[in-house]
Formats: structure tokens, sequence, C-alpha cells
């Protein structure tokens, strides 16, 4: 009997097993995505059969949650009917969007309801005394509110003055919240400065909460990315500097402190940028704040300074944020400058990169030498061979893990913001980009991507391919799983 009882289970875990694997494929099938990632499911799937199905079930597919995923699709019309109405109380915006930048600036408006605005400010702060000086300086002379939102916020040294002038703030009356990741900022959450924060009058929100009993009902390794200020709706800042001290953050990862830019920004367009906050904000917690701000446009900046806001998420806009860096590339006519700390990109950024060294555009790829991610660093370098043979210059920055992410298109137009030219920031994470069209802020922002270039080493091909064979098998393992990464 015990044997028939056996043979019986066995036939029964057979049976679910192929049934699941079955489902699972054909889940994957029916879903459209990129080929190579579809590709890359299936082979996990088969080759490990149990985990793969497991890996496929948490992270094969983008769900936010039920009710988050209902907000965000309940709340586009209301704010793109408010984003329409503001932009029309906006004085002096009769202006030409450049030639370069128009079909950009064309599919951002179609996708995401996003207008360019003129007559906008911009400092580049390129040293982290510099940045965390200019924020600290704004939150203490704030009169009405604070919205801070970063993916990290790691405690200790001058992170900490953030914190108080926060306590601060709030202690005056200011209306101070602060949208934070729940995976990035984890040794926060852990940490006393939550509950000082919140006793202090300050609205602290983990934002994408992960834990085991969610893993059912959301993709846990969905992330907020973004790298987002608004000071009494006047004074904005984003870039990529999450919110820490480098002299006390990862000392102890081997890739010295973290290099990182963000942009202060005045003018019409720090509406738009509040805009993105409070979406975050309802789409999180189901709190309305849309209605709540009174801006009262005027024109006080006198230059031209043209900017349009991309925010871009699992579902924001679908694919609008790698349409508009695939169009960035093949805009390019002389020199193009792709600044990143992540570099795992798909078949057609490839192709594009390629596509541009043919035809004698200028190519350069900054990335660091050193990261904090070794698969990542094996899967970036399985593309090294094909870019660097058509031409595509590769400089490794070794003056620390350079962490600003930038794309440069002749003297014309830049993309500056938080996304990685990663399959992670094309298409799962929270992301938001600037498009900058502005002749004299291209020549400070080539200025910077020609600083890095100095500290940086260029990778000869002929040297490259003479790498051990092992370096070679490790790159073309992790360049399999390259879409999944």
């Amino acid at each position: 009997m015990s044997d028939y009882l056996s043979t019986l289970l066995g036939w029964l875990i057979f049976a679910i097993h192929t049934s699941l694997v079955i489902g699972v494929t054909f889940r994957v099938v029916m879903k459209r995505r990129p080929v190579g990632v579809s590709l890359a499911w299936l082979a996990l799937i088969y080759a490990i059969p149990i985990l793969g199905v497991a890996t496929y079930i948490l992270l094969g597919e983008v769900r936010l949650g039920r009710k988050r995923g209902d907000r965000a699709k309940a709340m586009y019309r209301p704010y793109a009917d408010w984003i329409n109405v503001l932009v029309a109380r906006f004085p002096g915006q009769k202006f030409d969007v450049s030639e370069p930048a128009r079909p950009i600036y064309e599919l951002v408006k179609a996708r995401l309801n996003m207008p360019m605005l003129s007559g906008n400010g911009m400092t580049l702060l390129q040293q982290p005394d510099d940045i965390l000086t200019a924020l600290q300086d704004d939150i203490r002379a704030a009169r009405s509110s604070c919205y801070l939102e970063f993916y990290i916020w790691y405690a200790g040294g001058r992170a900490d003055d953030i914190a108080f002038e926060l306590m601060a703030a709030a202690r005056r009356g200011v209306d101070c919240r602060v949208l934070l990741d729940s995976v990035g900022s984890a040794d926060f959450f852990r940490s006393h400065w939550p509950s000082r924060l919140r006793d202090a009058g300050v609205k602290v929100i983990e934002v994408l909460p992960v834990g085991a009993f969610r893993i059912l009902f959301e993709r846990q390794d969905l992330r907020m990315h973004r790298k987002l200020v608004v000071i009494d709706d006047d004074v904005a800042y984003t870039g990529s500097m999450n919110l820490v001290d480098p002299t006390c953050f990862k000392q102890h990862a081997g890739v010295g402190q973290w290099v990182d830019i963000m942009l202060r920004i005045r003018g019409p367009i720090v509406p738009i940028f509040w805009s993105l906050f409070v979406w975050d904000w309802e789409m999180e917690t189901g709190e309305r704040l849309l209605e709540q701000l009174e801006y009262h446009p005027i024109s006080c900046l006198d230059n031209q300074l043209k900017l349009q806001l991309l925010p871009s998420g699992p579902f924001m806009g679908g694919d609008a944020i790698q349409q508009s860096l695939l169009t960035a590339i093949y805009q390019a006519r002389r020199r193009l400058v792709l600044i990143t700390p992540y570099f795992v990109p798909d078949d057609p950024l490839v192709a594009a990169l390629c596509s541009a060294a043919d035809r004698g555009v200028e190519v350069q790829l900054v990335l660091p030498a050193k990261n904090d991610s070794r698969m990542v660093n094996y899967a970036c370098n399985a593309f090294f061979d094909e870019l660097l043979q058509a031409g595509v210059e590769i400089h490794l920055y070794g003056a620390g893990l350079l962490h600003t992410k930038c794309v440069l298109v002749d003297h014309q137009f830049a993309l500056v913001g938080t996304v990685n030219l990663d399959k992670r920031s094309l298409w799962l994470n929270f992301e938001m980009t600037l498009l900058i069209d502005d002749g004299q802020a291209m020549g400070e922002l080539l200025q910077l991507a020609d600083g890095y270039l100095s500290d940086a080493r260029p990778v000869s091909w002929l040297v490259w391919r003479k790498r051990p064979l092992r370096q070679r098998v490790l790159e073309n393992l992790f360049y399999l799983l390259s879409p999944l990464l």
C-alpha cells in the first residue's frame, strides 16, 4: 500500500510541477516584451524548473499592488488636466524648441503630457559639500513646504544636518514630507531617524515596502529611484546624488567616494517637479495634494533656458524613456557623451551606439572603473567587444564611483537625471530625467564631461581582446542573464 501511495504522490507532484511549468511558459509567451527578456525567462524556467518558476512568479511581471495600481490609473486624467491649466497661466512661453531636441519634446508631450517651459534658471552643483550646503540653506529659508524624495537616505555626516533642518522647519510650521524607497533606505528605516523626524512633525513615508506577505501581491524589486526636492514651490533639485554624505557612505565597498551631480532649478518648471512629488505621494498614500498649490507664475527670470521633465516608471508612459534615449542617440551628428555608473543595455541601445559611431559621430561612453555590483560589472563588460569594434570609445573613470547619469548630444541638448543605462532603469524603476535644450547649459555640462574624461583611462580593443578566458566566461554567463538584472 505504501508503494502505491508513494507512486501516486510522485505522479501528483509531477503533474503539479508540469502544470506550473506549462502555465508559466504560457504567461511568458503571452506577455509582449523584448524577445531577449522572454527567451531569458524561458531558459531559466526550463534549465532550473522549480527555481525558475518561483523566480518568475516573484519577479517576472510588473505588479504594483492592486490599490497602488488602481490609484496610478485613476490619477492620470486629473493630473494631466491640472498641468494643462497650470501651463496656460504661464506668461512668455512663446518659443521654439531646437530642431535636434524637437523629436524628444514631441514624444514626451504625446506620451506623458509634459510641457517644455522656458525662462528657467539652473545651477550645476558638482561637489557633495556644495550640494548639501545649498539644500540645507534652502530648507532653512523655507516658508511653506519642503518635499524630498530619494532612493537612499543614509544617516551620518552632513546628511544628518538635513534631518535637523527638516525638523526645525516642521517645528516652525513648514509642511515637510519625505518619500524614501523601502529597499534603498532600509538602513535609515531601521535607525532612530524616522521616529525623530515624525515626532518633530515631518511626514516620512516608506515607498514600495517589501515583506514576505507582500510577495503574493506585489513585485518586490520595483524601486522608487527618483532624486527630487521641491521647496516652497520655488526651488527644485534633481540629479544623481542620494541623500548621503559620500565620506560616510559605503566606505568599505572598495570603490572610493561616489561622484555625483545635482541641478538646482528655479522658474516655471518647478511646479511640474512639485506635481511629480505629489503624484508619488498620492500613489503611495492615497492622499491628494494636487489642489493645494496656489502658484502665481511670474516672469522673474530673464534667461531662456528651456526644460522638460520626463518621469518614467512601470505605469508611466510605457517605453517613453527608452525611446527618448534612442532618439537622442540617433540625433547626434558630431559628439555623443554617455555617462552612467551601470551599463547593461538592450539590443536597440547597442545598435544605436554602434550606428552613431559608424556614421562618424565621436561616441564616448564613460563608466566607473569599479562599481558596487560584481554581477552588473561582468554583464557590462560583455558588451565591450561589439562597441569597441564599432569605434565607440569606452573610458573607465578611476577617481571614485562615478554615479552621474547624463547623455550629451553635440552642443545642442542633454538628458540629465536618475536613469542608468540598464534595463532596470528603463523598464522597472520609477525614474526622472530632465531634457535640457540650451547651448549655454550644454557648455557647462560638456566641461563636466571633459573633466571626467581627464580622470579616466580609455579601453583599447586590442588589449581588451587579450583578457583571461575566465573573465570572458563570466561575462558571457552574465550576458545571458542581463535581461533579468
